[in-house]
């Protein structure tokens, strides 16, 4: 059989950084490592053709080649894989679809031929054999969370590495604490299953193979989940990655009890991380509670950045608006520990209840869900009715976005960053980079609208930082995107949108709301935020 393998195309959010790629020449973030692990699992005798439409057309000659379509993606990519289904249906094509995706839009079967839920790893052989014979189910569930043992090397001549600007490898899945808001626990349990170090190293030497250099995000929702593995990996990798003269960098996301271990952060280091995404949500604790996230609370939030940071990592982090118990003052209050913390890259998101969470759960129960969501925590049309007024949580909202994005403002930040940041490991410099700072000069040091900011802050960091130079042109970059979207975000995502949205109420069925079952992926992964078909992200944003 002939099998297509298609990936959608992202809508312009923080994880798309569409933005910002141009600059380095790069037509996507990162390969779509769920289909490639699909791929390997497919019959060895199968042609396989993999399309990233992020990174080139489908076309009517793949839709006539294959004798399958194979899709995947999560609740953001739902526009994109309907279109494409159709596409799919109008030629009279077979059709599979997994991914996060497939636990959150309930009426995909009207959609897809043949809708995979669950991690792959059981699935793939029996349903290849039933595409093959032509007696494919509707609907194929995983029974259970697969060892990641028997997860297989990435197909990785599928696609062409160049096209993206990092690459991803995938160590664990699952999640030991208990946000209220998140999937990932839905999806992947609550007991982190982890690969062994032997096959961590196998994927980095297949890149390196591959003639991959540069940036390597470890996309596991919460890498120090099983802190006593991580500390098994860490040494193997940082052996690797110095018997190989330091090819590869690598980033993570993690939860932020990660700076309570010095010795784990030194380990981190020395193996050569160098950035790591931090689920911080909020610095008000009693809406820290409400949504369960105790991991953030009885501590201090700002001492926690800052330790990652002199360690040698940046810090990313998302934030969240809209719980039951933020006060007025909130939008205050993240503007305040944003500039304060010196995280450059602060992804600031409205609440989204996203099917199958205990939030969702919780907020059906209480006849407040809207509709199910759209995926897009930035666009100002929630899918629940907030406590507080919409109108003050979408104003506040945007608010944030303009204070924290203003060039001034963000250039500060970066700056208070460098002034904390002691890395190790500098990402060696390729051709791109050298391109990316041509087009940043051109873009923002000369037709930007804020050149005399631009410049004073190149200037101050060659004077100041001048070792770190080349991550503050390449946060001065990273920060276009995020200025781009912010003004997106305040032309298009008006506070009307936040009303009007009742004709999308969900019927209280007197259930607790979609089957707990129901929200295991294709195959695991996470951006993200690695495998189900997907990507490496979840449905909507890679927060913890």
């Amino acid at each position: 059989m002939n099998a297509l393998l298609i990936y959608p195309e992202w809508p312009d959010t923080y994880w798309s950084f569409k933005h910002a790629l141009p600059f380095e020449g790069k037509r996507s973030l990162y390969p779509p490592l769920g289909l490639l692990t699909i791929a390997s699992l497919l019959p060895k005798h199968w042609k396989k053709r993999l399309v990233d439409t992020n990174v080139r057309a489908l076309t009517a000659a793949d839709l006539q080649w294959a004798d399958v379509a194979m899709l995947s993606g999560m609740l953001v990519h739902k526009q994109d894989l309907l279109a494409i289904l159709a596409r799919c249906r109008t030629r009279g094509l077979p059709t599979v679809i997994g991914g996060p995706v497939t636990s959150s839009v309930q009426n995909l079967p009207l959609h897809a031929d043949h809708v995979v839920i669950g991690e792959a790893e059981d699935l793939i052989s029996g349903l290849a054999a039933d595409l093959e014979q032509g007696t494919a189910k509707q609907v194929y569930r995983a029974q259970e969370l697969p060892g990641l043992d028997r997860t297989p090397l990435l197909d990785l001549d599928l696609i062409d590495l160049k096209y993206y600007s990092a690459t991803g490898i995938q160590y664990s899945r699952g999640c030991p604490f208990n946000c209220e808001f998140c999937d990932i626990i839905e999806i992947y349990g609550r007991k982190p299953r982890t690969k062994l170090p032997s096959q961590v190293i196998a994927e980095l030497e297949q890149l390196y193979e591959h003639n991959w250099r540069g940036s390597v995000f470890i996309v596991d929702d919460n890498f120090i989940g099983n802190k006593k593995k991580v500390k098994e990996l860490l040494p193997v990798i940082t052996e690797w990655n110095r018997e190989h003269r330091w090819p590869f960098t690598f980033y993570t996301e993690a939860s932020v009890n990660l700076a309570d271990d010095a010795e784990l952060l030194q380990m981190m280091k020395e193996a050569g991380f160098i950035r790591v995404f931090l689920g911080i949500e909020t610095p008000v604790e009693a809406s820290l509670k409400e949504t369960q996230k105790l991991q953030n609370t009885r501590r201090s939030l700002l001492d926690s950045v800052r330790r990652i940071q002199h360690c040698g990592m940046e810090v990313m982090a998302g934030f969240i608006v809209g719980f039951d118990s933020d006060p007025d003052t909130v939008f205050d209050e993240q503007v305040e520990f944003i500039q304060e913390s010196g995280i450059a890259l602060a992804m600031v998101g409205l609440l989204e209840a996203l099917p199958g969470t205990q939030l969702y759960r919780r907020l059906l129960k209480e006849g407040r869900i809207l509709h199910e969501g759209l995926g897009n925590n930035m666009n100002c049309q929630l899918n629940f009715v907030p406590k507080m007024n919409s109108q003050m949580l979408a104003e506040g909202y945007q608010s944030i976005l303009q204070r924290i994005y203003s060039p001034d403002a963000y250039y500060e930040r970066v700056l208070r960053f460098l002034s904390e940041y002691h890395p190790t490991h500098h990402a060696r410099h390729r051709l791109s980079d050298y391109l990316a700072f041509a087009r940043s000069i051109l873009k923002q040091g000369v037709l930007g609208d804020a050149r005399a900011s631009y410049w004073k802050f190149l200037l101050e960091t060659a004077t100041r930082h001048r070792d770190k130079f080349g991550t503050a042109v390449m946060l001065a970059i990273m920060g276009y995107h995020f200025q781009m979207l912010t003004k997106d975000v305040c032309r298009t995502g008006h506070p009307a949108a936040l009303t009007g949205q009742h004709r999308y109420r969900v019927k209280d069925t007197g259930n607790d709301g979609p089957s707990t079952n129901s929200e295991l992926v294709f195959l695991p992964a996470r951006p993200s935020k690695v495998s189900q078909l997907h990507s490496t992200e979840s449905s909507a944003d890679p927060s913890r």
